[in-house]
Order: structure tokens, then sequence, then C-alpha cells
């Protein structure tokens, strides 16, 4: 009979046969890792395209443009860099209108008995004036100048209640603001949490209506989605 043939010799260690099962643990571990933090981020780019697409669709309402003659008190000129804001403000000057309001501050050039401005004036028909170019400050916001965006509203008493267009409007303006500049929630504010000011007077005495107004706005936003 042959003789029985021997088993060759295992030349592969203990020691070299559980670091080449750690290193595949490592590999694989590692693999697995960049596959979830590759989804993750993923999915934290598509939420976010998707918000920027539902801000971008909403459309520019119609503005007039009547642009402040450059000036010192209400118009300086001043670029504005960057935008995280947009602040609310009312007349204090029940009845007005939209234009009335934007001659008041391009009188001042001549006056100059103050400094004060806006980007725009959101008239008591829900007409909308513009009379600052955006990338450049108004003198409406105190320190929050530098980086907002400032907004005046028309209101019919004194009170300091919007109209229904005037809502509407200045819904329409700040969801298109905060498009073009992808502003959250937050970055609406009132002159009020600036300084502390009683401006726009109704909504800061009735809270629940300001806070029925941001959510408007992106309840807007939303629609248009």
């Amino acid at each position: 009979m042959d003789e029985q043939k021997k088993a060759p010799k295992n030349t592969e260690s203990n020691t070299e046969k559980v670091l080449g099962h750690l290193i595949l643990i490592v590999f694989v571990s590692a693999a697995v890792l960049l596959a979830i933090s590759g989804l993750i981020k993923y999915m934290d780019a598509q939420t976010k395209t998707q918000k920027v697409a539902a801000t971008e669709k909403v459309g520019k309402p119609e503005i007039k443009q009547m642009f402040l003659t450059p000036n010192k008190y209400s118009r300086p000129g001043k670029a504005l860099n960057s935008v995280k804001g947009i602040v609310i403000h009312y007349t204090a000057n029940p009845g007005s209108t939209a234009e009335e309001n934007r001659n008041y501050f391009e009188n001042l050039r001549k006056k100059k008995t103050t400094y004060a401005s806006s980007h725009f004036v959101v008239g008591i028909d829900g007409e909308i004036v513009q009379c600052v170019p955006l990338d450049e400050i108004a003198y409406a916001s105190n320190d929050r100048n530098k980086d907002t965006i400032s907004i005046e509203c028309c209101h019919p008493n004194k009170d300091g209640k919007f109209t229904k267009k005037t809502y509407d409007s200045l819904i329409q303006l700040v969801s298109w603001l905060c498009g073009k500049y992808n502003l959250k929630k937050d970055a609406i504010i009132r002159h009020y949490d600036v300084t502390g000011k009683m401006c726009p007077k109704y909504y800061v005495e009735h809270g629940d209506a300001w806070k029925k107004f941001k959510n408007d706005v992106f309840v807007y936003i939303s629609k248009k989605a």
C-alpha cells in the first residue's frame, strides 16, 4: 500500500490569521461608515435643495422703485454686504400712504433733522414702494442696519394693525426676500426685537398675531413649492 500522504504544514501563524481578520474588519467598518456618511450628506443636501427650491419659486411681487436721492440723512450709499434678517416696522403715521412716507425720507436731505429711511414701504392698499437698493443700507433698524432689509408698513388707525391688503403684500414681499437670501423664520424680526421700541405697535402688543404672521410667510412659501 502507498504510504498515507501527510497534510501540508500550515505556514500561516495564528497571529497572522488574527491580524488578517482584524484588517478585514477595519476595512469593512470603514466602508460602512463611509456609506452611512455619504447617505447622511446626500439626504441633507436633498433637504437643503428642496428648501431652496421652495423659496426660489416665490415670485417677486410688484414693486414700484422710487429710489431716494443719495444723501447722508436717508440714503448714505453704504454697502449692505450680507443680509441676515428682515426687520418689520410700522410708520406710526395713521392714514399716510407709501409714497408719502417715501417722500418724508426724501425730504430729510433738505431738512437735515434726523437720519431715517427704509428699503421698502408697504401701503394701506398693498402697494409696495422701494426707497433704497438692496445692496445699500437703510437707516431704520439701528445696530441691525448693517445686515438687514427694513420694511415700513402703513396702517389706517392708531392701533397700528395692518389692513388685509398690506398684510398680504407684506407676506409676498417677505417670502420673496426669504427666498432671495435663504432666510429662516427666526430671521424675520420686529424693530422691537432690536431696540425694545414699540414697533410695529400692534404686533408687539399682540404676540400671537406676530407669530401667526411669521407662520403665514412660510405657509405661503410652502404653497409655492
